[in-house]
């Protein structure tokens, strides 16, 4: 094959295994959080506010890389739920929170074995695994500064 079209190789794609990767670990979530009756975004997203208890829908895409149109049928869903409650902002009208419910606090002590369960697929050393989230972290930065 002609060099010009060696960037056009499957192998040559750094983005591939990254896609490739990333759908297979997600699998790896399906049935743990089927038994919660949630998605993989709908958990990233408790996640967060399980952490943060409180925050504005536009830090909350910006911590998860997703835009508003990703975002909010996943709040929708988990509010619908009962796991989260959105309302404006009293200081900021414009400025929309999800906040963390009482049964969204219920359902982490349902999660809190999840990744436990989903590391035991992964077969990377403590090492290795820390310095691909380092690296993943970086290309992140890189891609988001954009």
């Amino acid at each position: 094959m002609d060099k010009k079209y060696d960037g056009l190789k499957l192998e040559n794609q750094l983005c591939f295994p990254l896609y490739a990767a990333s759908r297979e670990v997600i699998k790896q979530y399906r049935p743990y959080l089927d038994a919660l009756d949630i998605t993989y975004t709908q958990y990233i997203t408790m996640m967060v506010l399980w952490e943060e208890k409180q925050i504005s829908v536009k830090d909350l895409g910006k911590k998860l890389f997703l835009d508003s149109g990703t975002l909010t049928p996943v709040l929708k869903s988990l509010e619908t739920k009962g796991y989260i409650s959105r309302a404006r902002s009293k200081e900021d009208e414009r400025v929309l929170v999800a906040e963390i419910t009482q049964k969204g606090e219920q359902l982490k002590e349902k999660a809190v074995e999840v990744p436990g369960q989903v590391s035991k697929c992964i077969t990377l050393e403590n090492g290795e695994a820390m310095q691909l989230y380092r690296l993943l972290y970086k290309v992140l930065g890189a891609l988001s500064e954009e």
